[in-house]
């Protein structure tokens, strides 16, 4: 690992540990043992390194998302959304800090990535009409609002585990088939019990508790 590379992989452990806005060029540098103006020398300040590291993930998510989005299907809907929540957590401060998502190397990349992944939704979901494992939409606006809800639960799966304090249980991966399950038809669900095996469509979640009385006390 060469210098340069050496200075983004130290520096994304660091502003992951404490923030963005807590980390200076100078602390990254002394850590390496290097002077500031060898680190400049790489990055002239904090904005051109975050655009490095942000440029090197969208690298590494665009490599792979083209693996994935070859047809819509059960399985590139399942990479898609762990393909996010890898990412979330290797870059976590970029994705948990609302100034960094809005900064300016890093914004219209994430909206245009939430564009395309939204779209992508919709397709999946139009393909699962045409084959007959998705019954047709009945309300409108339902299937537009569950592509969009599918991006959001994948995207801020991270945010949600941090302000809960549960960083295991129920994946974001179940609780989007838990929202698509009831617009399938016997067909679709076949299908995907076919594709995830009986005991993974068994295990989406606990079974709700009907009774209010055990839910609501007064």
């Amino acid at each position: 690992m060469n210098t340069r590379d050496k200075i983004i992989d130290l520096a994304v452990k660091h502003f992951n540990r404490k923030g963005y806005s807590a980390v200076s060029l100078f602390q990254i540098a002394n850590e390496m043992g290097i002077s500031r103006g060898n680190l400049t020398y790489h990055f002239k300040d904090k904005d051109a390194l975050l655009e490095s590291i942000a440029n090197e993930m969208w690298q590494k998510i665009d490599s792979e998302r083209v693996k994935s989005r070859q047809f819509p299907s059960f399985e590139n809907l399942r990479n898609e959304v762990q393909l996010l929540y890898k990412y979330q957590k290797k870059y976590a401060f970029i994705f948990l800090d609302t100034h960094v998502l809005n900064h300016t190397v890093i914004k219209k990349q994430f909206r245009q990535l939430a564009k395309r992944t939204i779209e992508d939704n919709k397709a999946t979901i139009a393909f699962s009409i045409k084959i007959g494992n998705m019954k047709p939409e009945t309300i409108p606006g339902t299937y537009a609002n569950m592509a969009f809800s599918v991006w959001m639960l994948a995207f801020y799966w991270l945010s949600q585990q941090i302000v809960r304090g549960e960083k295991s249980g129920q994946d974001a991966e179940k609780i989007i088939w838990s929202i698509l399950l009831p617009s399938f038809t016997e067909k679709g669900i076949q299908s995907l019990k076919d594709f995830f095996g009986e005991a993974y469509f068994d295990q989406l979640g606990a079974s709700f508790q009907e009774d209010i009385d055990e839910i609501i006390s007064f």
